[in-house]
């Protein structure tokens, strides 16, 4: 790899990095504000888990559009459109004056939120170098930790210096900020070689037809759509299961960590500081699961690197919300969880860009993970309209977290290995 490959390559992973750890920032902030939203709002368990929902749920759709929209206008700019989506409804949702304002902003806040991972995966995938890809996704995913972090600590202070009603609304509207680093994306950051390779032989593909054909026909236009092409034969296989395995890990993330906050304070009977140590050893669990899993996909393989992290998982939830009942142990069990949960992310940007190629890579992306995002946003809303009737929060969490995982298990043992793969222009 050249110096200034090399150079553009970093500049891309730095892009794809702060874009998605501002991602987390925003996201973040809804799920520390929750328990305050639900009383601002008078809303019940069920009301504040379909807000959760309607923002995941649209988050695949956001995924798929980004996904196929990069494929045909670039990583870069599709990258710099998702987050202005994502900043600018996180805004507004702290102007929110009643529920239904406060659903449509979230559901429109998810576009931006879904795109950003498609798009930005597919940035890094396709810049890194193929022995590094792994590590490389692993330090974008682990932004996300960062971007909790950075929630938190947003978080806490606000929590610590303001007891009005209205607190929670000045931090989604410094939600609003990450916008502004469009700027240095569509300043500094080029599109990767392969993605312009790949345009180029499509060019002339379509140039040559135009000249024996003259016109192509509406039913040829439709299927040379990217995001139809994962149907055909040769990939539907890998669509299908790919969307499982990203449904298990997505289902049993948003499981535990959309009432994480509300958990501690409603059923470990914990204050929204005193809850703080908790999630703080949960986000750098999470920062370190991330990078770890990123250097194993690259030394176990891609699929070692998915099961350990899917049976960790289900081991620590059900550590953690059923069998110990010990806060001071608890606090301990916060990093492990982070760590297993979080971590498993960081094999998804470099294995969906190895199961499918270049021509379908940023649909293929940005549908897969996104797409099981979608039915997994079922999971917050479950969740919270079971939990009354199975017992309580805490068992609604046991028993949806754990089972999501058993699906990655069946998924990655009917998947291929792909460590190593070399990734060509429209292979």
């Amino acid at each position: 790899m050249s110096n200034e490959v090399n150079i553009q390559a970093r500049k891309a992973l730095y892009a794809a990095f702060i874009g998605y750890m501002l991602d987390g920032f925003d996201y973040m902030i809804f799920t520390l504000s929750l328990a305050l939203i639900i009383k601002a709002f008078q809303l019940s368990t069920g009301q504040a888990g379909l807000l959760a929902t309607a923002s995941l749920f649209i988050s695949a759709f956001g995924g798929l559009f980004a996904g196929t929209l990069s494929d045909y206008i670039g990583r870069v700019r599709t990258l710099a459109i998702t987050i202005v989506l994502y900043a600018v409804f996180t805004g507004l949702t702290g102007l929110a004056t009643n529920y239904q304002q406060l659903f449509i902003y979230r559901a429109l806040e998810g576009l931006g939120f879904g795109g950003a991972w498609a798009a930005g995966a597919a940035l890094v995938s396709e810049s890194a170098p193929a022995d590094r890809r792994g590590r490389w996704l692993g330090w974008v995913q682990s932004s996300w930790a960062l971007g909790w972090g950075l929630a938190l600590i947003v978080y806490l202070i606000f929590s610590s210096i303001s007891h009005g009603e209205n607190g929670w609304r000045i931090l989604f509207i410094i939600g609003a900020l990450p916008a502004l680093f469009i700027f240095y994306i569509l300043r500094q950051v080029k599109e990767p070689e392969i993605w312009l390779q790949t345009m180029e032989m499509k060019r002339k593909l379509k140039q040559e037809k135009f000249q024996t054909e003259n016109k192509e026909s509406l039913r040829q236009k439709i299927i040379s759509l990217t995001f139809f092409q994962l149907w055909a034969p040769d990939l539907i296989g890998r669509t299908l299961v790919g969307l499982l395995l990203s449904t298990g890990a997505l289902f049993g993330y948003y499981s535990i960590f959309t009432f994480l906050p509300t958990y501690l304070q409603k059923v470990r009977h914990l204050t929204a500081v005193g809850s703080g140590p908790y999630l703080a050893m949960v986000v750098i669990g999470s920062f370190i699961g991330y990078l770890t899993s990123g250097w194993l996909n690259d030394k176990l393989g891609r699929r070692k690197n998915f099961l350990f992290f899917s049976i960790g998982s289900a081991i620590i939830i059900l550590l953690y919300t059923y069998i110990i009942q010990n806060n001071s142990i608890l606090i301990l069990l916060s990093l492990p969880l982070g760590f297993f949960a979080s971590g498993i992310f960081s094999g998804f940007g470099s294995y969906l860009a190895e199961l499918f190629p270049s021509r379908v890579r940023g649909a293929a992306q940005g549908f897969v993970y996104n797409g099981g995002r979608a039915i997994a946003s079922s999971g917050p809303a479950l969740i919270g309209y079971l939990s009354s009737s199975l017992g309580g929060l805490g068992q609604a969490i046991t028993i949806f977290g754990p089972a999501s995982y058993l699906l990655c298990v069946i998924a990655i043992l009917l998947l291929p290995e792909t460590k190593g793969k070399e990734l060509k222009a429209l292979d």
